[in-house]
């Protein structure tokens, strides 16, 4: 199965890990792709970037004046630096499966700290958000006239020659070396979780690493999960009231459903380097359909985590209530396994 559409609901998957002819751009020190709401109309408020960094590639200075950025890293090692406007600095190095998040105008950067390629992905809280329009320091500098310059920094105007001209993005160069004790100025608020040490909560058919404004107080507008689903295992049918879902497949196939009102449902399979969305509201179900665990990261547009699920809201009504609602005999309905599981076991088919 590959797609269903009933009732005029869009598409809310792309396949994200394109290559250069399709639109990632890529430079000697690393490449890009994203999805937003030009690749996906259905993603009016959430927008993903996945990225890769060479060793000492550098995502260059640059600022964010439309969205906040919540990253996680899928695989190798990463330095963060950011700045805010009360001037706390830092920079802090994340391992696979950390997340970081920069509010929305920080300053900051991401640095591949090898020894192989660094990958991650980033979600934004702005469907338009695009990482190729961005507020960069070289595109800055580089149309800034060098007089204005040199009065800035305090030093001769011709010192800028030299300077790029237009926006670098992603440079290569070299792999910095460890960070000394005690660098920067932090927040009290910590812009680096170490969700990579953090205990898995367990299910009947996966597991879920959930990190909201409770664990990460930085991360006060977004949050995020990374969830295993057992082959056959469903993520039961549920809604968010709250926030709109954004999706990546790091490995595993899935199969979403849909849900929309009014007689609207579609069905799509995501297999790795897809994403999908989810708008607010809309009620959906992830099925686990390949031969391994599916690992999926899931972005949301708020700093909490709220979810609904259809089998715990049947189970705190009667069973004559239920019964009268759908027609079917309370005989029917006392066989339902009711309440909330998150992720039920289930068997490949």
């Amino acid at each position: 199965m590959g797609e269903v559409l009933v009732g005029g609901l869009p598409q809310f998957k792309f396949f994200m890990e394109y290559g250069p002819d399709e639109g990632r751009k890529v430079t000697p020190g690393g490449s890009g792709t994203e999805s937003n709401v030009h690749k996906l109309p259905i993603s009016e408020n959430m927008a993903g970037v996945s990225m890769r960094l060479n060793p000492g590639g550098l995502r260059e200075l640059h600022w964010h004046a439309t969205a906040a950025e919540w990253g996680y890293v899928v695989r190798g090692r990463v330095r963060v630096t950011a700045i805010n406007l009360e001037g706390h600095w830092e920079a802090a190095d994340c391992d696979e499966g950390d997340v970081f998040f920069f509010p929305r105008g920080w300053g900051h950067s991401i640095q591949g700290l090898g020894p192989d390629e660094a990958h991650f992905i980033l979600v934004f809280d702005n469907g338009s958000f695009s990482e190729f329009g961005t507020f960069s320091a070289s595109d800055w500098i580089g149309h800034t006239p060098p007089q204005v310059l040199g009065t800035n920094f305090g030093v001769p105007s011709e010192t800028f020659a030299k300077f790029p001209k237009s926006e670098v993005w992603i440079v290569p160069g070299p792999v910095p070396p460890p960070l000394p004790t005690g660098t920067g100025n932090p927040h009290p608020l910590r812009f680096v979780y170490r969700m990579s040490a953090m205990e898995p909560q367990q299910f009947p058919g996966g597991t879920l690493k959930l990190v909201t404004v409770n664990e990460f107080p930085m991360s006060s507008t977004m949050c995020g999960a990374l969830m295993t689903i057992q082959p056959g295992s469903l993520r039961e049918l549920h809604w968010h009231p709250g926030s709109d879902e954004w999706q990546y497949v790091i490995k595993g196939r899935i199969r979403v459903g849909l849900f929309g009102s009014g007689g609207r449902m579609r069905i799509e399979e995501l297999g790795w380097g897809d994403s999908g969305y989810i708008p607010s509201g809309y009620g959906h179900y992830i099925e686990s359909i390949g031969d391994e665990d599916a690992q999926v990261l899931f972005g949301f547009n708020s700093g909490t985590h709220q979810s609904i699920s259809a089998s715990e809201w049947f189970g705190r009504n009667s069973t004559q209530l239920l019964a009268t609602n759908f027609g079917v005999p309370e005989s029917v309905i006392e066989k339902l396994v009711l309440g909330n599981q998150f992720v039920r076991r289930g068997t490949k088919t």
